[in-house]
């Protein structure tokens, strides 16, 4: 009986150690840019505490980390030190010109990195690319209030530490134009809404989905990784140990699967190039 223990925990012990969801990120060898520009319209004020809650997880786990909002720094040479892009409730046209935006597809391309928070899903609303890239375009949200998000792939690594069911005060999120890759985590529960003033409007922006409506997601697309989450609207999400944990396990997840870029496989010479 001892035996037969001891051979199932070191079985137990393999296979965490080779599991995906149990992969081992050297955080010191990560190097992330957090990109907070926003184009004309609407500026989250959340932008600040967002740029420090990042902050404090490159203090804990020991990442290096720049922030910006100068599109400048997105050159091919630039970006080539970077494992990790993130953008933070970024909005609108975030970038100058078209060399800008072709040096960040060649980055994804390449094999990059890409996390992006809340009203990311409202960037760059006039570039093809890009809203494929997030997995969609912003539509329209409902009124800041208390609903429930569910965890839909509670076994995806991403998801550790998340609830079953997440009650929370924020804005849900409804997108149009799709991208139909994207591997949903975890989605708003429509009917936890309020519909007392908006329930046409709610109807409306749900389409084709019934009861649960996309809000966390993770996709491969054009040879990077990309995580979104829809969520973070409020200042305080980001000193909240649940959210923190949020982003912190999307981070995770595009760390250990974003090896060494190979700029060799960045194939665009136009930001509108067909994709291969």
């Amino acid at each position: 009986m001892k035996t037969f223990r001891f051979f199932l925990l070191v079985c137990v012990a393999f296979m965490a150690g080779s599991s995906p969801a149990f992969a081992q990120v050297k955080w010191n060898k990560v190097k992330v840019l957090v990109y907070t520009k926003n184009g004309k319209g609407f500026i989250h004020d959340n932008l600040a505490a967002s740029v420090e809650c990042i902050r404090g997880l490159s203090r804990t786990h020991g990442f290096a980390l720049d922030v910006s909002d100068d599109p400048a720094v997105f050159t091919d040479a630039n970006l080539a030190g970077y494992d990790m892009l993130m953008f933070t409730s970024t909005n609108n046209d975030v970038f100058d010109n078209s060399a800008q935006r072709l040096a960040f597809r060649r980055y994804i391309e390449s094999g990059g990195g890409f996390v992006g928070l809340h009203s990311v899903m409202g960037t760059e609303r006039n570039w093809t690319w890009f809203k494929n890239m997030l997995g969609g375009t912003f539509a329209w949200h409902a009124v800041n209030q208390l609903f429930r998000i569910r965890n839909i792939r509670p076994d995806h690594p991403s998801m550790q530490g998340m609830p079953a069911v997440w009650e929370k005060k924020d804005e849900c999120y409804f997108s149009k134009e799709m991208y139909p890759g994207i591997e949903v985590l975890m989605a708003h529960e429509v009917r936890s809404l309020d519909r007392t003033k908006q329930a046409e409007l709610i109807d409306k922006h749900t389409g084709p989905y019934n009861e649960l409506y996309p809000a966390v997601w993770y996709h491969r697309y054009d040879g990077g990784h990309v995580w979104i989450t829809a969520l973070g609207h409020d200042i305080f999400n980001y000193t909240d140990p649940l959210f923190v944990n949020h982003v912190f396990r999307g981070m995770e997840h595009i760390a250990t699967l974003v090896k060494k870029r190979d700029p060799r496989k960045a194939y665009a010479t136009d930001r509108d190039a067909p994709l291969q």
